[in-house]
């Protein structure tokens, strides 16, 4: 578990890593919705090619051929829709990580502006101390 006086840098650090790993795994859903739309479009130009064949075989089967046409082109707006959720999502998840990576920065350089800070400080402690530090 993470202790109560850990930087806030740290802990943002591995806020931006959770968020980073959502972020790919949006971008892999995205991928698969992708792929799918890409067989569901060269399954699409075979059965064109099936209607339009002069073919006897394939002339019996046009009825056919011109549903399953219909289902194939209702699933591919399905899937349209469903990519183009997917690609808010994905910019959605990279702006989060964009800003928690922006916050982590900041509180990096706060930290170490009070690190320098309290050095500072540590050094006119001892220069002002009695006798300002220096043995004779």
């Amino acid at each position: 578990m993470a202790s109560g006086n850990e930087p806030r840098s740290k802990k943002l650090k591995r806020l931006v890593a959770v968020q980073r790993h959502l972020e790919q795994m949006a971008e892999g859903e995205l991928v698969a919705a992708t792929r799918q739309r890409n067989e569901l479009g060269e399954s699409m130009d075979l059965v064109i090619q099936a209607i339009g064949s002069m073919t006897p075989l394939h002339m019996q089967f046009s009825r056919n051929y011109s549903e399953r046409f219909g289902r194939l082109m209702i699933k591919d707006k399905q899937l349209s829709g469903v990519q183009q959720v997917l690609e808010a999502r994905v910019m959605r998840e990279r702006t989060k990580g964009d800003r928690l990576e922006d916050q982590m920065k900041d509180a990096r350089s706060l930290e170490d502006r009070e690190k320098d800070d309290s050095d500072i400080l540590d050094l006119l402690d001892v220069t002002l101390m009695p006798g300002g530090g220096k043995s004779y």
